[in-house]
């Protein structure tokens, strides 16, 4: 079962304030808003200052396409109460695995690092293997466009026999000098154990297994507890239940089976016939206290280690790293 809230006049459902209030103070570390290659419910302009009228923190601009830091600076000037951060993807279009790409954006203050989504491996995959009734994502309709023009790039490797290949430890060096967020992005389980655990090595601090349930992850509990032995946190997206590609109550048992201590939520918002991005963290926030969480649980997810990523400096508990991995 879903999110437990009223239904308001564009049909989707409404947080409740307890929810609200739960999820004050924390941040959306993944959200898909305009401009965008692609049609979105809301501009980021705009988001921000709803973020601000009901009291969340910020939000990481999310773009599979293009880096977004200075985007984000632009807007905190504009609506100064709202904490917006940038970030990189590294997909095709900014040259895949490229240090370079990462090393100006962090200048550029991003503080986000997806690893490759809609180009890698992995993602080429899995495209076929959605469930019966799963909305599709928008970008799938631009990949095809691309493939159909014929300027489709190759997949971008990640690992390779040897393990994790040199320009993504060359690019997870740099995302441990500048103590930015890495986000595991499209890859396999397989891929994510690897990457993960040569992160821990490399002194890589914040560290998110992005949408676990998703259709091209799929990731078991047990692989998601070991990967929290190593410091991650497991995101959880109002949208990856929302749109059929997991069972709610799938989703439920897998944060209680990993600990809501090991999970961050985010709202992977955005697109036009979705809920309001600022409702996102909220409407989770129902479902779980409709399914027996505490609290304390859902402040720990929404609030806590959202913050714990999202803010310059942040404690945060120190992953397993070169004196404690285990071989």
């Amino acid at each position: 079962m879903g999110p437990e809230a009223s239904v308001g006049p564009d049909a989707h459902p409404v947080p409740s304030a307890r929810a609200r209030e739960l999820v004050r103070g924390a941040y959306d570390t993944h959200v898909h808003v305009a401009p965008d290659v692609m049609k979105r419910r809301v501009g980021d302009i705009e988001l921000a200052q709803r973020f601000v009228d009901v009291g969340q923190a910020g939000f990481v601009l999310k773009s599979h396409y293009v880096p977004t830091a200075e985007r984000a600076e632009n807007v905190r000037k504009v609506v100064p109460g709202a904490d917006v951060l940038g970030a990189i993807t590294l997909n095709s279009s900014v040259g895949g695995l490229n240090p370079v790409a990462v090393e100006i954006a962090a200048r550029q203050g991003a503080r986000v690092v997806w690893l490759p989504t809609v180009d890698c491996t992995n993602q080429r995959e899995s495209r076929a293997q959605a469930p019966a009734g799963a909305v599709p994502p928008m970008w799938a309709q631009i990949q095809d466009e691309l493939a159909e023009r014929g300027i489709m790039a190759p997949a971008i490797p990640v690992v390779d026999d040897d393990g994790p290949v040199q320009a993504l430890r060359d690019v997870l060096d740099l995302i441990a000098r500048h103590d930015l967020v890495l986000a595991t992005g499209h890859l396999s389980g397989a891929e994510i154990l690897q990457v993960v655990r040569a992160a821990a090595e490399a002194g890589v601090r914040r560290m998110v297994v992005t949408h676990p349930e998703f259709t091209s992850q799929k990731i078991p509990v047990d692989a998601q507890r070991e990967l929290a032995e190593y410091g991650a946190l497991m995101e959880r997206c109002f949208t990856t239940p929302h749109s059929g590609k997991v069972s709610w109550a799938q989703f439920y048992d897998h944060v209680r089976r990993v600990g809501p201590e090991h999970s961050v939520l985010s709202s992977d918002l955005g697109q036009p016939f979705n809920p309001p991005v600022e409702d996102g963290l909220a409407l989770l926030a129902d479902g779980f206290l409709a399914n027996g969480f505490s609290e304390e649980e859902i402040h720990t997810m929404a609030v806590v280690n959202s913050r714990r990523l999202a803010v310059v400096g942040a404690p945060v508990e120190a992953p397993v790293g070169s004196e404690g991995v285990r071989a």
